[in-house]
């Protein structure tokens, strides 16, 4: 099998296959000197895996060669999952579309609520907001979090582990 996984990576480019396929054949081999004493089925699966990793690999590798290195081919098998180069994974766009249509679906709702009640005698006033309702909840809870710093720091502190402990274990030779 190394003898075919050895063939097969002549389908990367040459420039790929010099930089990536020594250690690409050492791995392979590591997996199938691991795999040896399993079972046939299992040794055919991994096979099978690597084989098919190898030729997407090497198609992969050409087109970015043909379209540069920042190319996104949309019929890629993990399109939602995190690559170098990208910040969110690509199912946060799909997580923020659900979001903004159950905020416009808030919003029509409250829209026909607001028309039912225009009906309605004597007629509602609209309730109006507080300026400084959340400063106090926000200000207890930034506390709270202060204190829980602090009682952490503390306990680091009374096991001698935080970084001025450290630092004054050092000897002068390693200073």
């Amino acid at each position: 099998m190394l003898t075919v996984y050895r063939r097969l990576l002549y389908l990367y480019p040459t420039e790929h296959r010099e930089q990536f396929g020594d250690e690409m054949l050492a791995v392979f081999s590591d997996l199938e000197a691991d795999d040896c004493t399993r079972a046939i089925p299992t040794r055919t699966i991994l096979a099978l895996r690597e084989v098919t990793g190898l030729v997407r690999g090497a198609f992969r590798e050409h087109l970015r060669i043909l379209f540069g290195p920042d190319a996104s081919f949309p019929l890629q098998p993990r399109s939602f999952v995190m690559r170098n180069g990208f910040r969110f994974p690509k199912s946060t766009v799909v997580f923020m579309v659900l979001i903004l249509g159950g905020v416009l679906m808030a919003i029509k709702k409250g829209g026909d609520i607001e028309r039912s009640l225009s009906q309605v005698n004597p007629q509602i006033t609209p309730i109006q907001p507080s300026d400084w309702a959340l400063v106090p909840p926000v200000v207890l809870l930034w506390m709270f979090f202060c204190a829980l710093g602090l009682v952490g720091w503390g306990i680091v502190y009374a096991l001698k582990r935080s970084g001025m402990h450290r630092l004054a274990e050092i000897t002068g030779d390693r200073k």
